[in-house]
This record gives structure tokens, sequence and C-alpha cells, in this order.
């Protein structure tokens, strides 16, 4: 009776877990590159993010990653790559003020830094690829 009881209680815990609490479907245009940055914000490029609505642009990622600063203890790290098309020459998206832009011509994809989401079609466009960005001290962990 306990082997039972034990066999239902895992597989209540097994089928009730999933892979993702997303309701998107996966982005099929973009990988997950492996991404663990230290940020010191003792170090003079870094020292725009200890300033709400400021922002650095690292080279990591698939395109580069830019770290934003919401607050004093609260970052958003998303990358650069256009996430509504593959990657391609053209695809690292401009920055201007809180908007991320893609250059390439066959499009007008533009996205805010604040939330990652596209300026006007949120619902049926993929978001930019967002990363794990947590403040340690005076270290900023940006990972994925």
């Amino acid at each position: 009776m306990k082997n039972k009881i034990l066999f239902l209680l895992i597989f209540a815990i097994v089928i009730s877990c999933s892979k993702s609490d997303d309701k998107r479907e996966r982005n099929p245009y973009l990988t997950d590159p492996v991404v663990n940055l230290n940020l010191n914000l003792n170090l003079p490029e870094y020292n725009p993010l200890k300033f709400p609505g400021n922002y650095v642009v690292t080279s990591q990622g698939i395109k580069g990653i830019v770290v934003y600063c919401v607050s004093e203890n609260q970052y958003l790290a998303f990358d650069l790559t256009d996430p509504n098309h593959a990657p391609s020459s053209c695809s690292r998206m401009e920055l201007t003020g809180v908007i991320a832009s893609c250059p390439c011509t066959t499009d007008e994809n533009k996205y805010f830094l604040t939330s990652g989401q596209h300026t006007t079609e949120p619902d049926s466009k993929y978001p930019m690829q967002q990363y794990n960005a947590q403040k340690n001290g005076n270290t900023v962990v940006i990972s994925n």
C-alpha cells in the first residue's frame, strides 16, 4: 500500500512539473549562449550602471548584451540580436534612449529596454532574449 501511495505521489509531482512556465513557444531564431558575466560597478566602464536609466553594452551573448539599470538594486539584461529573425550581419540592434531597434531594411522592429517587448506588436512578436541580472554587493551578475 505504501509503495502505491509513494508511486502516485511521485507520478503527480512529475506530471505537474513543466520545463518552462513561459506560455510562449520557444523562439526558433535564437540559441541560448552560455552567459556568465560579473560587472564590477567600481570599474569606470560600468559606472553608468550605478544610476537608473543608464545602460552598458557587453560583447557576450549572440550579438552583445545590454544591461539596463532600473533602480539602485534592479537590473535588466537583454541580448541585442533582433528576436524576430535569424541572426545576420544586420540583426544587431541599435540603442536610442530606452528603445532598441533593428537596422535591417526588411523590418522595423523596435523594443523597449524596460521590458524587452516589441513596441507595437507585443502579443504577436517575440520579446528580446532576456538574461538573469542580479546585484551582489558592488557587482552585477548576468547569467542564464
